[in-house]
Parts: C-alpha cells; sequence; structure tokens
C-alpha cells in the first residue's frame, strides 16, 4: 500500500477520534467552526477533567470504572460526533476521575511526580503549539504518515501486551526502568506529543473549511483524548527514572 492510499484509507491523523470525526458528508448550514469557540470548549473541557481529578484523588477505588465508562464514552463519541456537545464534557469528568485516582498512586511512591507531569505536559503542549504556529513543524504527508505508524505501532503493542497479562506474561521493556524500558517511554511521550501537531493542524483546518458548528466540541474532545494519554505517557516515564 502507497503512502497516499494509507493516509486516505486511515485518515491523516494518529489521533483515530480526528481520523473518523472530520468525515462529514453533509451540506453545512448555520453556524461554523471556529478556532476560538474550539479553544473556548477546550478550556470547558480541562476544567471539568481538573475537577474530576480532584474528585479522583480521594476516590482511587474508582479508577477501574471510570477508566471502562470513559473508554466507553470515547468510542461513542469517535463514531457519533455531533453528540460530542454531550459525551465530550462527561468524557472529560469522568477521565478525570481515573486521573486524580491514578496520580495519588503515583504520587504515594514518588512524591512530587504529579505535578512534574502536569508541568512537562502544559510544557510539551505550549512548546509544539510555538512550533506549529510559527512554521517550525510543518505536518506534511510524511510527517503524518510517520505518526500515524508509530501510534498504531504502539496501540498494537499495549493491545498484544494486554492480552499476554492474562496467560501471566508480558511485554518486558514496557514496564522496565531499565535503558531499554525508559527508551520506549521516550518514543511513546514523543509520539503522542506530535499527535499534537496533527491536532492542531485538523483544528486549524475544520475551521478554514467552515466545517459545522458540533465540530468544535469534536475537536475539544480529541485534543482532550491526547493529552490525557500523553500525561499518562509522562507518568509512566517519569516513575521508571525514579525508581
Amino acid at each position: 500500500m502507497s503512502k497516499h492510499s494509507a493516509l486516505n484509507t486511515f485518515g491523516r491523523s494518529g489521533n483515530p477520534a480526528f481520523s473518523k470525526g472530520f468525515e462529514v458528508n453533509e451540506n453545512i448550514t448555520g453556524e461554523v467552526m471556529t478556532l476560538n469557540g474550539t479553544v473556548n470548549k477546550t478550556g470547558i473541557l480541562l476544567a471539568l477533567c481538573v475537577g474530576g481529578a480532584f474528585f479522583g484523588w480521594n476516590t482511587p477505588g474508582l479508577i477501574m470504572p471510570s477508566m471502562l465508562i470513559g473508554l466507553g464514552l470515547a468510542i461513542f463519541t469517535i463514531f457519533n460526533p455531533k453528540n460530542s456537545a454531550y459525551t465530550a464534557p462527561a468524557y472529560a469528568a469522568i477521565e478525570g476521575v481515573a486521573l486524580g485516582g491514578i496520580t495519588m498512586l503515583f504520587e504515594f511512591q514518588y512524591p512530587g511526580i504529579g505535578i512534574q507531569a502536569i508541568g512537562l505536559t502544559f510544557g510539551i503542549l505550549a512548546s509544539l503549539l510555538f512550533c506549529y504556529k510559527s512554521g517550525i513543524i510543518k505536518p506534511d504527508e510524511n510527517f503524518r504518515l510517520m505518526i500515524f505508524a508509530g501510534t498504531m505501532g504502539i496501540f498494537v503493542l499495549y493491545l498484544v501486551s494486554f492480552i499476554m497479562s492474562f496467560f501471566g506474561n508480558s511485554i518486558g521493556f514496557i514496564h522496565s526502568n531499565g535503558i531499554f524500558g525508559i527508551g520506549f517511554s521516550l518514543f511513546v511521550v514523543a509520539i503522542a506529543s506530535l499527535n499534537l501537531v496533527l491536532d492542531f493542524d485538523f483544528i486549524e483546518e475544520g475551521a478554514e473549511k467552515g466545517m459545522p458548528k458540533y465540530l468544535e466540541w469534536y475537536g475539544a474532545f480529541s485534543l482532550m483524548v491526547t493529552l490525557i494519554w500523553l500525561y499518562l505517557e509522562i507518568l509512566r516515564l517519569l516513575s521508571k527514572i525514579r525508581r
């Protein structure tokens, strides 16, 4: 399969939410998507996520239920982007509960790791937004294909590791704090970070094309998916370094 057909078949973004959500087959009427609208809605989702995290910090027993509910909401939103005005806020709040509990568990073992991970996550977000807007990083076709391949490779590896866990086995370097384990986590953090560039590009493209207004919520949701993934991978990396 050529890179042209791969991108056309699987989408130009490594984030599956964008790959599905911008497949809009309808006549666009009424209000349209704007950058400011998407930024505002991203702020709302971040606030809901933080609020959920404060609650989740004191209720670590809700980590698994909230992660499963969040996964269900994410899948539903990806295939039903028109409902994202309702499902995206619910996703952000519920994932916040999971993140709060997870962060508390990491914080118990490695004091200060939570604020370090938060700082690095938003530092990467700001840095890549600057690089994208200034043209330092240009998401051309080769860039998109590279990030897509890396993202799907990580997904497949995690899926195989999850299946192996039912048989008492695992892929060692995923959890190892050795040189290969830390190197793998650095690679995953890099891929998750560069997915943000594709997210910026798709949001900007959607606004330029005058896509439907509901895609502001969908764009904000998709950014949250990437940010949550990035934050969790940074937590994992920092914990490996501090063992």
